[in-house]
């Protein structure tokens, strides 16, 4: 451990397996810096790990960034997001968790995996409350069988129901 009380350059460094708990989020990694006054900032990097116990949600990544006050996270590089209670597993090279919201980003290289279904674009929203996931940047769904492309495209993640926008094409199998 090692830290920096200088007004306006607070800072508190844990390095090799490190873990800290703030409220019902557990995070552990390689190195974590907390930073700000009252280390309202949490920095990760090397194996980042997180559960968010109360929402059931689970997280890897490279590098994370948490704002206490915000609520708000930022995964980079190789990250993965498992919402639990909705038997969801989310990938992508960057993802922003807004907790308050229930709301997440995910951009580039995006993969999300439901039962039968696997969805794949460049960006996409997924909105946890409501269990709707908005595709763009050449989605595409494989549903069962089935494949989906379109410009944009909606999934209804509680019904598995495919809302397709602009050009369309696919394939539907018996």
């Amino acid at each position: 451990m090692n830290g920096n009380k200088a007004t306006g350059k607070e800072v508190t460094i844990l390095t090799g397996n490190a873990e800290v708990r703030s409220d019902n989020l557990l995070l552990r990694a390689d190195r974590i810096e907390l930073l700000g006054k009252d280390n309202n900032l949490i920095d990760c990097s090397g194996s980042v790990w997180g559960n968010q116990e109360e929402k059931e949600i689970f997280f890897r990544s490279d590098k994370m960034t948490y704002d206490r006050d915000k609520k708000i996270a930022h995964l980079e590089g190789n990250s993965t997001l498992e919402d639990k209670k909705n038997q969801i597993v989310a990938r992508g090279r960057y993802i922003e968790y807004d907790e308050e919201s229930e709301i997440t980003v995910l951009q580039i290289s995006v993969r999300l995996f439901k039962d039968n279904m696997v969805c794949r674009s460049e960006y996409a929203v997924y909105r946890r409350d409501e269990q709707l996931l908005d595709l763009s940047g050449f989605p595409i769904v494989y549903k069962k069988n089935d494949e989906f492309r379109a410009d944009r495209i909606r999934v209804d993640l509680e019904t598995d129901d495919v809302i397709m926008e602009g050009s369309i094409s696919g394939s539907i199998k018996e």
